[in-house]
């Protein structure tokens, strides 16, 4: 993987308060967008974020992580992104694979997401076959209600013929 002598430096109480903050209120999240101006017809945008109308813990991760962008949304509630995917590689997927989720629900979205991001790290997502590939595993990421796709696998396969 990479350097993660940072990691070490983290107290394990900030770590492990922060895995269990974002048991319950984050998600990790994998869009795909359809634009002229790309080179490519489809891109990949992956995401880890989480939403608080408290800005306190959004605070701790970006300082924890050293990375990310703070926002607002209109309707007040305050959110921490991780969209950079060399950034979710480098920072992310290591803090959690140390402080890793109580819930099997999270534990397997995240197991999933960190296979997207090491296809997108290899380069998979600068060809069609491993746009695909991303968008099959996408497919199991978040499954139930409240999940929202514009565009699915089928539209993808149907626009490359």
């Amino acid at each position: 993987m990479n350097d993660i002598k940072w990691i070490k430096k983290i107290p394990q109480d900030i770590g492990w308060y922060l895995a269990g903050f974002t048991d319950g209120e984050g998600s990790f999240n994998v869009s795909l967008k359809k634009d002229k101006e790309y080179t490519r017809k489809w891109k990949l945008e992956p995401s880890f974020n989480v939403s608080q109308l408290d800005v306190s813990n959004l605070i701790l991760f970006k300082k924890v992580l050293k990375t990310g962008t703070l926002r607002k949304r209109r309707d007040g509630i305050n959110y921490y992104e991780v969209r950079n995917y060399r950034m979710l590689w480098e920072r992310v997927i290591p803090f959690f694979e140390k402080f890793k989720f109580r819930s099997a629900v999270k534990q397997k979205n995240f197991l999933i997401f960190k296979k997207i991001i090491i296809l997108m790290v290899s380069g998979s997502h600068l060809k069609p076959e491993g746009i695909k590939e991303i968008i099959k595993l996408r497919e199991n990421l978040n499954i139930g209600r409240g999940r929202k796709r514009k565009y699915s696998l089928d539209t993808y396969i149907n626009s490359q013929s």
